[in-house]
């Protein structure tokens, strides 16, 4: 985790140091700050996105305080002020105040840039106290992811020009410094809400104690019908909507379905860079399957020792994860169509991409699986959480989506594109074929490394 903050830190600050010189470059014809203040509604947005799935709340950091002769009001504003430091707040300033003292040094007015610089400043603070407000709310999320997805296609699709608003909102605060007052005025206000509604909760049996719901059932008698492996099935769909972690990595597969917009309407990536374009098109359908299959079987550790000790073929055990991932895999296939609007060309790259997760990416992930020696618990969230991850999860990387790129780029580089295409296509195509043999290899792997797993998984610390 720190030396993904490191990079990141390095990333921000050599973008808010030649952020301003690369565009002058690029675009010698127009305002560098112009540019950037027309993207900055989508960065807010981005923010607070981020900052749902991945800031954690310091609300339980005052849990043994309670008992002690502290005010409720001191209290809350300890929790309201600690998050005001929170690593997110600082993350965008490595890029705004380095942006803000080149934009005063080639000789912007520096009123305009102090103001342009505290309204961002507030304006972070602002969506570190919205987050308060909304985190854990499901449909708020959705409605903010939504309505970013919404706001990005509008652009890509000339429909709506969303960045000329956003550029004339943060261009009039450069021209009227004092403007910057009303995201400090947001920024109070959600402060004051968060602190009314934090004082009437500060208890050891409201919004400090953990929730327990009743678990429900819901109709898996469709399953019955895939054989022998539909209990295993049926009890990893269960396992996936009950539990926090599992839950969020199969919530989180929909949004990666947007990865692609990124990457496909740029035409840097389309002219230099077609490998990345690729990498993309992994990701629009294999966000399940690269997520889920890397942990396969720690998602099991909970129970993994009665498991093994059931008279059941470990053969059906693994063909469930693999039939959960080629099930979803194909889904989000089919949910890509769409990307159609951008060329028959990027969705045939999305297709072999599919093909690349289903015949070869959910095998490879079931051997890999076999190395994972670290215990997860399921009900703690997957947003910012390292458990059960070690080298395993970095090493597979590196086949998973640097092979079909290094493979995609010789091809279109000494053939062509759809050559390169062909070949990756050809990769998951083999998978299937052979995939019987495969599976016999990784059931054997399973089964010899089955009692250090299992004493692997008893390790609770």
């Amino acid at each position: 985790m720190a030396f993904f903050a490191l990079y990141f830190i390095v990333s921000f600050l050599s973008i808010g140091i030649g952020g301003y010189y690369l565009l002058k470059k690029e675009f010698p014809e127009q305002d560098p700050l112009q540019i950037v203040n027309s993207f900055l509604i989508f960065a807010i947005l981005g923010d607070l996105i981020v900052r749902y799935l991945m800031q954690k709340l310091p609300i339980m950091n005052i849990k043994p305080m309670l008992i002690l002769p502290i005010k409720k009001r001191s209290l809350v504003h300890f929790v309201l002020g600690k998050s005001t430091f929170s690593f997110f707040n600082f993350m965008s300033l490595f890029f705004y105040i380095p942006f803000a003292i080149v934009l005063i040094k080639e000789g912007y007015d520096t009123p305009g840039i102090i103001g342009w610089l505290l309204a961002m400043l507030f304006i972070i603070q602002a969506i570190n106290f919205l987050n308060f407000l909304i985190n854990k709310n499901n449909i708020a999320f959705w409605v903010i992811a939504v309505g970013t997805a919404g706001l990005i296609a509008l652009q890509n699709f000339e429909i709506l020009d969303v960045r000329i608003y956003s550029q004339r909102i943060f261009d009039a605060i450069v021209a009227n410094p004092p403007l910057a007052i009303i995201p400090l005025g947001v920024a109070l206000v959600l402060y004051y809400l968060n602190f009314n509604l934090l004082k009437n909760k500060v208890y050891l049996d409201d919004a400090v104690s953990k929730k327990i719901k009743e678990a429900t059932s819901a109709d898996l008698s469709w399953a019955d019908r895939l054989g022998d492996v539909a209990p295993f099935i049926k009890n990893d769909i269960r396992l996936i909507w009950r539990n926090k972690r599992t839950k969020t990595v199969f919530l989180m597969s929909f949004l990666f379905l947007f990865y692609g917009l990124i990457f496909f309407d740029n035409p840097i990536y389309r002219e230099k860079m077609p490998g990345f374009l690729l990498f993309a098109a992994l990701f629009v359908t294999g966000g399940f399957t690269l997520n889920y299959g890397q942990f396969v079987p720690a998602w099991d550790s909970s129970y993994y020792k009665m498991l093994m000790s059931q008279n059941i073929r470990y053969r059906k055990f693994l063909e469930s994860k693999w039939f959960l991932m080629v099930a979803m895999t194909t889904i989000l296939y089919f949910l890509s169509i769409p990307y159609l609007y951008y060329g028959v060309d990027i969705f045939l790259m999305i297709t072999a991409g599919a093909i690349f997760n289903i015949g070869f990416n959910s095998l490879f992930l079931l051997f890999a699986g076999s190395f994972n020696r670290k215990r997860i618990d399921l009900e703690k969230s997957g947003f910012s959480n390292m458990q059960g991850t070690s080298a395993t999860q970095f090493l597979i990387i590196i086949p998973l989506m640097v092979l079909p790129m290094l493979l995609f780029w010789v091809f279109d580089k000494f053939v062509s594109t759809n050559a390169g295409l062909i070949a990756v296509a050809s990769l998951g195509i083999i998978g299937l074929l052979f995939k019987n043999y495969f599976m016999n290899l990784i059931e054997k792997k399973y089964i010899k490394d089955k009692y250090a797993a299992i004493h692997a998984f008893d390790q609770k610390s």
